[in-house]
């Protein structure tokens, strides 16, 4: 197969990139070159910005694809941009949206793909929403050949799962305490990127995924108490919680707190049934206990990656003072 990624090198991408080319794929990477993360070997790149669609036009010159996946497209605009490249371009388009769409707070769990997109606490899950709308619309008014696929909270190596990243680290490594939001109890899901691999890459060129929607994501389920246990046990140190609604620290810091009532303060569970029908032998097998040792020796293996917020570690100590006196 011939596939285009647009982007191709970020935490999701970079595994699908590598187990795509491992796969026998003719791959195809669409990016501006400014990526931190290589592009694999074997790999043709094509230099373009998909927020400039004469450059993108220039680099395609006339190839067609089997497949074109945009890891990058965040708004409609995205989306009418790509329609007016890729109509008659390729047999396959895949949106990548985002699992913060589905219903929040989730009326039933687990979550199905035939859940209720609606969230009206984050404006980047209401943009992914609108750009299914879109995409849907496309679909039923012109056969554009589209595939849907949501990830939940996907990690590699370099990506903490907490907001604050190393911020928070640092703190524990300090014995200082840390915030988790609610009482640290809701069940979430994180998805190594190597095994989100595992389920997308079989969806490339797949009849069965044309005009269909998946969410890829492991089965194991974690409290963010225990999150925050495991990463402390990985960094060689122990985790003193501090407990706040999620509500008072999105008083005191709207963009943490958005991110917080639109996706991860609500318990979420997700049932794979869908994606292991369509790719039998899906199943993901990179625990989070292995992943957070993963992701403390790449931080551990360079002190120029331990960045710590000054700012966003002075708010944690005022968010932590301000709720000890109620």
């Amino acid at each position: 197969m011939r596939v285009l990624f647009i982007g191709g090198t970020g935490i999701i991408s970079s595994a699908c990139s590598e187990l795509a080319l491992q796969s026998g794929t003719e791959l195809y990477l669409l990016n501006r070159g400014q990526s931190v993360r290589p592009v694999p070997e074997g790999a043709h790149v094509l230099h373009g910005d998909i927020r400039d669609p004469e450059s993108v036009r220039r680099a395609l010159g006339d190839l067609r694809f089997d497949a074109v996946v945009n890891w990058v497209a965040f708004t409609p605009e995205h989306i009418e941009t790509d329609l007016a490249l890729f109509r008659g371009r390729t047999r396959q388009y895949v949106f990548i949206s985002s699992a913060s769409a589905y219903q929040t707070p989730p009326a039933n769990l687990p979550v199905v793909e035939s859940t209720p997109l609606v969230n009206p606490f984050w404006e980047y899950s209401r943009n992914k929403i609108a750009c299914e709308d879109r995409l849907t619309r496309a679909l039923r008014e012109e056969a554009f050949p589209v595939t849907i696929i949501r990830p939940s909270h996907t990690y590699d190596r370099t990506l903490l799962p907490m907001d604050g990243g190393y911020t928070v680290v640092s703190r524990m490594r300090q014995g200082r305490p840390v915030i988790v939001h609610g009482d640290g109890t809701s069940l979430w899901v994180l998805t190594h990127h190597s095994d989100f691999a595992q389920g997308f890459v079989p969806l490339l060129g797949n009849p069965h995924a044309h005009g269909e929607v998946f969410h890829i994501t492991s089965d194991e389920l974690l409290t963010w108490n225990g999150i925050f246990h495991e990463v402390a046990r990985a960094a060689g140190t122990e985790a003193q919680i501090v407990h706040i609604p999620s509500e008072r620290i999105a008083a005191a810091d709207p963009d943490w707190g958005a991110g917080l009532l639109g996706d991860k303060s609500h318990s979420m569970i997700f049932d794979n049934a869908k994606i292991k029908r369509v790719v039998p032998g899906f199943a993901c097998t990179v625990p989070f206990a292995r992943g957070a040792e993963e992701i403390m020796a790449w931080y551990d293996a360079d002190p120029a990656r331990q960045v710590v917020d000054e700012a966003l570690d002075r708010r944690m100590d005022e968010l932590i003072a301000a709720y000890g006196r109620g």
